[in-house]
């Protein structure tokens, strides 16, 4: 089970290397075209570890890459109200601007990353939780 206060901290400390990723000087930064999509989609995947904490890695990881896909896919599609949304600064950094396909690569890599840290740190989590409940029981 997932630890809310964890993965809001988390989340938040994503936001802010994702935001500051982009203020990087030069605009053919490696880091700058690419490190925003990548957090952004390993902000997602925490999002959704956040909200369901029981879910299994796969499923959170699965559900994280099918919303991230639909935004980029919805990048597609415009009209007057949805690219109003997309002009105002939480629009366009929930939304986005324009499809690339360099964007569902970079959410690939962010929802992975998180998907096999989660795997990596969890069942030793787990191990330790399990000791711990077990000296108060």
């Amino acid at each position: 089970m997932r630890n809310r206060v964890s993965y809001g901290l988390l989340l938040v400390g994503v936001v802010g290397f994702g935001l500051a990723s982009r203020w990087l000087p030069g605009p053919d930064s490696f880091i700058r075209n690419y490190a925003g999509d990548t957090l952004w989609a390993l902000m997602v995947f925490l999002g959704f570890g956040f909200l369901f904490r029981r879910r299994s890695t796969t499923t959170i990881a699965l559900v994280a890459l099918l919303f991230s896909v639909c935004i980029e896919l919805s990048q597609l599609y415009h009209a007057p109200w949805i690219d109003y949304l997309r002009s105002t600064r939480l629009g366009g950094l929930v939304l986005g601007f324009g499809f690339l396909w360099s964007d569902l690569l970079c959410y690939a890599i962010g929802i992975a990353a998180g998907a096999f840290t989660e795997l990596a740190l969890l069942p030793s989590l787990s191990h330790s939780n399990n000791q711990t409940q077990g000296a108060h029981t």
